[in-house]
């Protein structure tokens, strides 16, 4: 049967039946834009997990020390694991998997004053690789801490957003000079603000950061906080894992075997693990969708159904006169995707409307609302969206179809 007819039949129907093929398409147009959203939102919220874990490390491992289970060379369980600088060059030099090493001193409640304003936080005291290796980054007008203020100990700080909004509320606050525990500091950068996972030690948005060789000769500190390092390539990580049992086993005197000795938090895998879990959940998001968009499918092979018997005298007519099973086939067929694909077209359109203006209404100031992320249109979900609604078309159209196509011509001629 040409094209031109198959397209004359559908439209005829179409005048004929206004609102019941108005409300199969509707129901079509509903079930595209659930599915598409689904995803769409899914994606986004796992972007935005995943980022917001990066935003806490990027591809890092933090070792800190933990307390010995196991007895080793004499010397009994239960001992404090703490680290030194040395420690950490140690590591830097015989781990050669290891692309980067930035010890780190730790102290809670220093107490910060500029003016009348005053704020209590978390204060780390840090190598300039630092930046990097915890995404650390300044704010247009400033700068993170450099080599100048870790050669010289400079009294220069870094400022979370958040704390810096409590201390200088509007007022810019990049050369002010500000005390830590009483002692004049410059603020020489302030952090871009970021949605974190994955803290230690509360948010970044309210720490304070000064040189490492400051800090130590501020607070006279011996043990480190942490030590924190970067491989060389993120497929190392287990093995470097190891090494740094090992090596610092054999220094610190502890069995390598040990799992309690140390701790150690592992960012790469913990993407890694979590992005596992979200592209479950887009699964069932997307599985949830399709049942939704099948239920609308099987309003269409039912409207089908009743467009078989309305039609039965044509149908006979069209046999009679030679028309063959195929043709009848392929008319049914042909209009039931129509109708799929016509409604699941403006569906993606209403849904792309739908998420675009969702990016522009989700406050991104909003800690909470920021968790849900940009929805995001992949090619891969309207593929998957246009392969189920292609696959709704032909299966809701085949089986009123074949029966068409087994009428008796002579019955279907008596029909009334």
């Amino acid at each position: 049967m040409p094209f031109w007819m198959l397209i004359g039949d559908f439209i005829n129907d179409l005048r004929s039946n206004k609102t019941r093929v108005f409300l199969t398409t509707f129901a079509i147009i509903w079930g595209t834009i659930a599915i598409v959203l689904l995803m769409a939102f899914g994606r986004g919220f796992k972007y935005r997990i995943v980022s917001s874990m990066m935003n806490a490390g990027n591809q890092i491992i933090r070792v800190y020390g933990g307390q010995t289970s196991l007895k080793y060379q004499g010397l009994p369980v239960g001992r404090r694991i703490r680290f030194t600088t040395e420690d950490a060059n140690v590591l830097k030099q015989s781990i050669p998997q290891i692309q980067e090493v930035s010890p780190s001193y730790g102290r809670w409640g220093v107490r910060l004053k500029y003016n009348e304003n005053k704020a209590s936080t978390y204060c780390e005291g840090v190598q300039p690789n630092f930046e990097v290796l915890r995404t650390m980054y300044p704010k247009a007008g400033g700068r993170f801490l450099n080599a100048l203020d870790e050669r010289d100990k400079r009294r220069s700080i870094f400022l979370g957003s958040e704390i810096t909004r409590e201390l200088f509320g509007q007022e810019d606050p990049i050369g002010k000079i500000l005390t830590l525990d009483g002692i004049p500091f410059k603020v020489v950068g302030i952090m871009q603000k970021k949605t974190q996972m994955g803290m230690s030690n509360g948010p970044d948005d309210r720490r304070a950061v000064i040189p490492f060789s400051t800090f130590e000769s501020v607070y006279g500190h011996r043990y480190l906080r942490m030590i924190t390092v970067r491989p060389n390539n993120i497929t190392d990580n287990e093995l470097i894992k190891s090494e740094i049992y090992r090596v610092l086993g054999r220094k610190l005197r502890f069995d390598s075997a040990d799992d309690n000795a140390l701790g150690m938090w592992d960012f790469v895998t913990n993407i890694q693990e979590m992005s596992k879990v979200f592209t479950g959940i887009e699964i069932f998001l997307g599985i949830i969708g399709a049942l939704t968009l099948l239920v609308a499918g099987v309003g269409v092979a039912n409207i089908m159904y009743v467009v078989v018997k309305e039609r039965t005298r044509e149908i006979g007519i069209k046999l009679a006169i030679g028309a063959k099973v195929r043709h009848i086939v392929a008319q049914f067929i042909f209009e039931s995707s129509l109708i799929a694909l016509m409604g699941g077209g403006f569906g993606i359109i209403f849904s792309t409307i739908i998420v675009i203006a969702a990016r522009n209404l989700i406050p991104t100031d909003n800690e909470s609302l920021a968790y849900l992320g940009s929805p995001q249109i992949s090619g891969a979900v309207l593929f998957t969206v246009s392969i189920i609604l292609g696959s709704i078309g032909v299966i809701a159209g085949v089986f009123p179809a074949r029966k068409a196509a087994k009428m008796n011509p002579v019955e279907c001629l008596r029909y009334e």
